[in-house]
């Protein structure tokens, strides 16, 4: 296992830490000749508030402008639990109710918005493989190697568009980190 592939993907770790997301914290950072060129995490757009930062009657009207039904009755006014969680969703489902952009998104984003290439870069994820969307981005980019934990796939395309892909990949143990 080379040494740097452990100190970006702690530093994912770390930069995972700023995500205020109810559910899940998730870092990812964009590498070139050993240098950081960005970084990012899952969490809101810029300027918008936070899921913990809304009301649950936000989220009742949210849920019900898109057609959802709330599974049970909830009564606190302070958000604590991901809305999503609030109506009973399942972990990939819900998704109407969440605003966060995803930590590998956002790292290529950021990367963008700097004027910085992302062409034969390496992306260290603070997770699992990526989900089907970020990796369709991930691709595009031209990211030629992913650094991922080890663990199940969020979802089965993702893996297939990984394996049409020419993209390098590594698998780290978290209990390596």
């Amino acid at each position: 296992m080379k040494k740097w592939d452990l100190y970006f993907l702690r530093l994912a770790r770390e930069v995972s830490k700023n995500s205020k997301c109810l559910s899940r914290k998730i870092g990812a950072v964009l590498v070139r000749d050993k240098a950081v060129i960005s970084t990012g995490y899952n969490g809101a757009p810029r300027k918008a508030k936070n899921c913990n930062e809304r009301t649950v009657d936000f989220y009742k009207n949210l849920d019900y402008h898109f057609g959802g039904k709330a599974c049970y009755k909830v009564e606190e006014t302070e958000i604590d639990v991901c809305p999503r969680r609030m109506f009973n969703y399942k972990s990939g489902q819900g998704l109407h109710l969440c605003q966060a952009g995803h930590a590998e998104r956002n790292a290529l984003i950021q990367a963008a918005r700097s004027g910085v290439s992302t062409l034969g870069s390496t992306l260290y994820c603070y997770c699992p493989l990526p989900c089907k969307e970020c990796m369709i981005e991930i691709i595009n980019a031209g990211v030629s190697r992913l650094v991922f934990l080890e663990g199940a796939d969020y979802d089965g395309y993702s893996r297939v568009l990984l394996e049409e892909s020419d993209i390098i990949i590594k698998r780290i143990n978290g209990e390596a980190l």
